[in-house]
């Protein structure tokens, strides 16, 4: 799995946010400062965020940014899906709507059984969790 800078951020962003829980709104500087994120890249970013209902924003000298709902009820995959869409994709495509013919049709189930796993890890850890430290998912033993 290939985690592109956009989602590294976003995930480190929304930790900033959690930490900040309860202390009123952050500014997006303060973000971008402590999680080394390029401000114009992190702008969009939270733009996103906002859309998916994760972030709220106050606009003014008293304005900022904070989470929507509380730290341990969203995951890394709700974040995830909200930068860049669903958590595993072939070609743009859901592996369930995949169709292989021949020597190749398995394939779909390997697909299948990826997106079960990245899920398995990525819907069980919240922002909680990462601010508290406790990012072990549970998993096969």
């Amino acid at each position: 799995m290939r985690v592109s800078a956009k989602v590294d951020y976003a995930v480190r962003a929304a930790i900033e946010l959690a930490v900040a829980a309860g202390e009123g709104p952050v500014k997006g500087e303060r973000i971008a400062t402590a999680q080394s994120i390029p401000p114009k890249f992190l702008e969009n970013i939270l733009l996103d965020l906002r859309h998916a209902g994760l972030v709220a924003s106050q606009r003014g000298t008293e304005g900022g940014y904070w989470l929507a709902r509380p730290p341990e009820e969203i995951t890394v995959a709700d974040v995830i899906r909200a930068v860049e869409g669903p958590i595993a994709s072939v070609r743009g495509m859901r592996p369930d709507e995949l169709e292989y013919t021949g020597s190749a049709e398995p394939l779909r189930d390997v697909w299948l059984d990826l997106r079960t796993a990245l899920r398995g890890v990525l819907e069980h850890v919240t922002l909680a969790d990462l601010v508290s430290g406790r990012t072990r998912s549970p998993g096969p033993a």
